[in-house]
This record gives structure tokens, sequence and C-alpha cells, in this order.
């Protein structure tokens, strides 16, 4: 009998997870989509079709992969948690946010990095083939004054989600909502922008190292307006009706702010300087 009592308890704080197939759904449609971007970009047949798919199959593996953590933490998504999420565990997931965040930093200094220090093609030394000018002869630099100076509303974002973070610890929940929303209003007015902005240049994701640093660094941004999505629909099914258990929503915030740092980046070395 007592040994039947202690299988109901557990000794340690941490959370053994059961087994999962996503992150070898996940693995499989990053590396589908890296093969298949690859391939569109030399002009393979059918790669564009193939880079959809992956993209659809890893957005499908990872909405199922937060789905299973928040029910680990929640019993039938309500606000009475059963204890998967300990203090320990809950430092484990931050330090994982914490790693994210960090590879994207990394991610973001090799895009710098290739803009002003690459071999004969960068912004502090432009070769002779390239005119000695930079941007190189043939590309239209967008002026920084223009929609990319509009588009330093997503700074103001930073303020929203603060507010809404802090209402939402407080236990106003209305008033977070507010900050939520005003914040991924804002997000999608930027990533309008930006899709504006896209249509109009007069240069392509091909054209060199100044087109490549450019699409990719600003393209880039606009994944964490996803993750505040997420976070605003769980405020919705009252997943986060408490004030100290949100660890998924801080993610995202975290990330947000470290966009907006990233931004502020953007526009003065690309942007800016790029003109």
């Amino acid at each position: 009998m007592l040994n039947l009592n202690r299988s109901n308890f557990q000794a340690h704080p941490f959370h053994l997870v059961s087994p999962s197939p996503w992150p070898l759904y996940t693995s499989i449609s990053l590396l589908s989509l890296t093969t298949s971007a690859v391939l569109s970009f030399h002009g393979f047949a059918y790669a564009e079709y193939n880079l959809m798919m992956s993209l659809i199959s890893l957005i499908l593996a990872m909405s199922f992969w937060w789905r299973d953590v928040i029910a680990e933490g929640n019993v039938k998504l309500k606000t009475t948690y059963i204890g998967h999420h300990t203090l320990a565990v809950q430092r484990g997931l931050n330090l994982g946010v914490g790693l994210f965040i960090v590879s994207e930093a990394l991610f973001f200094l090799a895009i710098f990095w290739a803009f002003f220090h690459k071999f004969k093609t960068s912004a502090l030394s432009p070769a002779v083939e390239l005119g000695a000018t930079w941007p190189p002869m043939g590309i239209e630099a967008i002026d920084p004054f223009e929609l990319p100076l509009i588009n330093t509303v997503l700074l103001a974002s930073g303020f929203t989600v603060t507010y809404a973070h802090h209402f939402l610890i407080n236990g106003k929940r209305g008033k977070a909502l507010y900050g939520l929303l005003y914040t991924i209003i804002l997000a999608t007015i930027f990533t309008a922008l930006q899709g504006v902005e896209y249509s109009v240049s007069s240069f392509t994701i091909s054209d060199g190292a100044f087109g490549s640093c450019f699409y990719f660094g600003t393209g880039l941004v606009m994944i964490g307006t996803a993750f505040l999505a997420v976070g605003l629909w769980r405020v919705l099914a009252y997943h986060l009706n408490t004030n100290n258990h949100h660890l998924g929503l801080e993610a995202g915030i975290l990330y947000w702010h470290f966009v907006d740092v990233v931004w502020l980046f953007l526009f003065v070395s690309i942007y800016y300087w790029g003109s």
C-alpha cells in the first residue's frame, strides 16, 4: 500500500515529458524548408511549391508542439495548474528562450558583419568593380526618411506590450487585452508597410550582399508578431488568468523587445548608412 501511494507523488521538481513526435517533425520541416529555399534561389522547378509546403508543415508542427506544452501546464486548458511547470521547469524553459534569443542575436550579427565587412562588397570597403560606391551601382536605395521612418511605429509597440504585461501581472485582464491588441495592430501596420516597401524597391534578395542583407535583416523582424498573436489568443481563452504563470507570453514579450533593439540597428545601418 505504501508503494502504491508513493507512485502518485513526484519526488523531484523536473518534468519528465512523454514521447512526442513534434521535435522530429519540426527538424524535418526545417531541413525541407532550407533545402527548398536554396533550390528556389537557383530556379529549380517546383521548388517554390515545396517551399510553401515545408513552411506550412513547420507551422503545423510548431503549433501542435506549443499546444502540448500549454496542456502540460494546465488542466483542460483552464486556470488550474497540475504542477508540471514547477520552478525548475520554468527555469529550463526560460533558459531555452534565452538561448533562442542569443541565437537570433548571432544571426543578426552575421547579417551586419556581411553588410559592413564582406570582402570587396561591403559598405565599409566597396570594390572598384562596384563603382567604389555603396550601395553598388544599379541599386537604388530606399530613402530612410520615408516608409522606414514611418515604420519606427514598431518602437511604440514596445511600450504597449510592456503596458499589457504590467496589467496582466496585476490581474487586470481587460487592460492587458487592450495592450496586446494595440501591440498587434502596430505590428500589423509595420508588416503591411514592409510589404509595400518590398513591392516598390528596385532590387531583390539576389542583388548581391546589399539585397541579401536587406531582405534577411528586415524580413526576420516580422516573426515576433506570431508570438504576440498566440499570447493574445491565450489571454482571450483565459489560459493566462493568473498573476504569476504566463511564461509563454513573457517569452514573446522578451523577443519583441529584442526586435525593437534590432530594428534600431537595422534603421541606422542598412537604411541610413546604406542609402
